[in-house]
């Protein structure tokens, strides 16, 4: 990765680990946003992947054993942070880690920040070149009197809280009243809230894997439901409610201008270990959506499946991450 060093904060001290010895993990999951459910499950299925005879792994809900885990911190050899949302996936927690001296795999507190604002980083996918959407950051008064976006923006639209995670208080507006209903949502999940152009087409996500020598693994597309409008909470999480296509069917030289998109959405937020980028395939391009730093950790989860693809089974994955996170740069 070309992010010198990562610029978010000092990194904490390489640990060096005997021969022999098991790496004690703080698997750090739960937490307090509205994904705390999902990172449960999540950590539940790296608990049965991460191998016994390697790892000594020791639970830490941020909820409840902050103080415990700050008390533990001189005997812990490395976390994985598996929080999703505000508190966790937002630069918090890894700040918090920086502090007690604990390595992590995944982005620090700058790209952790970065990626969970969408607004900051949709700035900076244009600095670098990648093609977004066209949007506005919505005000209070906009759901009494949406004429101000309107003349901007065009519908349809997709309404989202800047600073949440798994679609959670975001909606797809085609009229008037569904944006003043869209508005009135998305603002009980967050101050801020971005309303961006609609683009139709084929959605598909691109991860990427390493620190400073970047591997971009398999393509997926994601096909909700008939019944989905979009690919939200309910058809990411509900059995069956979604379908994945690993490696995605697309044309090679769209596979690769996708690969390449997710490896510069990877830079420009200054990330690290390991992200996973989401786009939307349409008619006249790829638009990036948004980045993920800390990916669903599932089996079945979207990057887990890319890295299955790419030769990385889920324990070997889980054992590469921990790799990066201990690795010096």
């Amino acid at each position: 990765m070309e992010n010198k060093a990562e610029l978010s904060s000092l990194s904490a001290p390489t640990k060096l680990i005997p021969s022999g010895c098991k790496i004690r993990l703080a698997l750090i999951a739960g937490g307090k946003s509205g994904e705390r459910e999902v990172s449960l499950a999540g950590a539940k299925g790296v608990e049965q992947a991460l191998n016994r005879e390697k790892y000594e792994v020791r639970r830490y809900d941020p909820a409840t054993d902050l103080a415990q885990l700050a008390a533990d911190a001189p005997t812990i050899d490395v976390a994985f942070i598996l929080l999703h949302g505000l508190f966790g996936e937002d630069g918090t927690m890894q700040g918090f880690l920086d502090l007690l001296g604990i390595p992590y795999q995944g982005a620090g507190v700058l790209g952790s920040a970065l990626a969970m604002d969408k607004n900051l980083a949709k700035v900076l996918y244009k600095q670098a070149g990648l093609t977004v959407a066209p949007w506005e950051m919505a005000q209070p008064e906009d759901q009494q009197n949406p004429g101000r976006l309107l003349s901007r923006i065009s519908l349809p639209v997709v309404i989202k809280p800047i600073r949440q995670g798994s679609s959670l208080g975001m909606s797809l507006a085609r009229s008037e009243e569904e944006l003043v209903q869209g508005l009135a949502k998305a603002f009980t999940f967050d101050s801020e809230v971005m309303v961006e152009q609609y683009v139709r087409g084929r959605e598909i996500t691109g991860g990427v894997l390493g620190n400073k020598e970047l591997i971009a693994l398999p393509l997926v597309e994601i096909i909700p439901g008939e019944e989905f409008a979009f690919f939200d909470y309910q058809a990411k999480y509900q059995v069956g409610a979604s379908r994945e296509v690993c490696p995605a069917e697309l044309k090679p030289e769209v596979t690769a201008k996708a690969q390449a998109m997710a490896l510069t959405a990877h830079r420009a937020l200054h990330l690290k270990g390991y992200s996973r980028t989401d786009m939307i395939v349409a008619e006249d391009g790829i638009y990036v959506l948004e980045t993920n730093t800390i990916p669903g950790m599932t089996p079945t989860s979207l990057l887990p499946q890319a890295a299955a693809a790419h030769g990385l089974p889920f324990p070997a994955l889980l054992d590469r991450l921990i790799e990066l996170a201990l690795a010096k740069e």
